[in-house]
């Protein structure tokens, strides 16, 4: 039952891109195709779990005045670990997520969780919540992908998806990223808002 409500919260209730609008820079960067959406969503899952238990390990010996440029060295000591392992194992992911790896260590997600609440939480509870905002970033960014990607190049993981479908180029550029994002999130907000006057009946 713990397990189902947290990934409720990360996926659905507290989703980080969708609901709490955190991340929406590299969201919008990355989303051009599945891979890289899934890359980006894996990576950031990983480092927000690892930080999130170390940070909860160590919360009590930071102190209260430089607890965020401590959070920062942490976050960026495995991001960095991380960026070293895609560029051996997966150099062209590495490639094309570009600066953004390394900027997963400012990441406003990761961040928030470490201060709201990788430092107040035990390191089992960290974990979890670690994955599961993770998890919920991941199935955000992979949905923006395959729309985005689905839309500009007729493509989802670089395979046709209609024959004869003549894409929008404009949705792989900067301003159909904003359009998609917003479209769904605007999509969400009806969902939840039908939700509540179903409840209040």
């Amino acid at each position: 039952m713990y397990i189902d409500q947290e990934m409720k919260r990360g996926i659905i209730t507290e989703n980080p891109i969708l609901i709490l609008a955190l991340g929406l820079c590299p969201s919008l960067a990355v989303s051009t195709s599945a891979h890289n959406g899934l890359g980006m969503g894996i990576a950031v899952t990983i480092v927000l779990a690892i930080t999130n238990v170390i940070i909860s390990i160590v919360q009590g010996w930071i102190p209260s005045k430089v607890r965020i440029p401590c959070y920062i060295v942490i976050i960026a000591t495995f991001v960095t670990i991380l960026e070293m392992f895609m560029k051996v194992y997966t150099p062209a992911l590495n490639s094309q997520l570009g600066i953004f790896i390394p900027l997963i260590a400012v990441n406003c997600i990761i961040m928030a969780r470490a201060e709201a609440y990788a430092s107040k939480n035990n390191p089992v509870h960290s974990f979890i919540d670690g994955i599961v905002m993770g998890l919920g970033f991941t199935f955000a960014l992979v949905l923006l992908s395959i729309l985005r990607e689905f839309l500009g190049s007729n493509k989802i993981f670089d395979l046709m998806v209609i024959p004869g479908f003549e894409p929008m180029t404009a949705f792989i550029l900067a301003p159909g990223g904003f359009f998609v994002i917003a479209f769904v999130m605007a999509l969400v907000n009806v969902m939840k808002a039908k939700k509540k006057e179903v409840k209040a009946k």
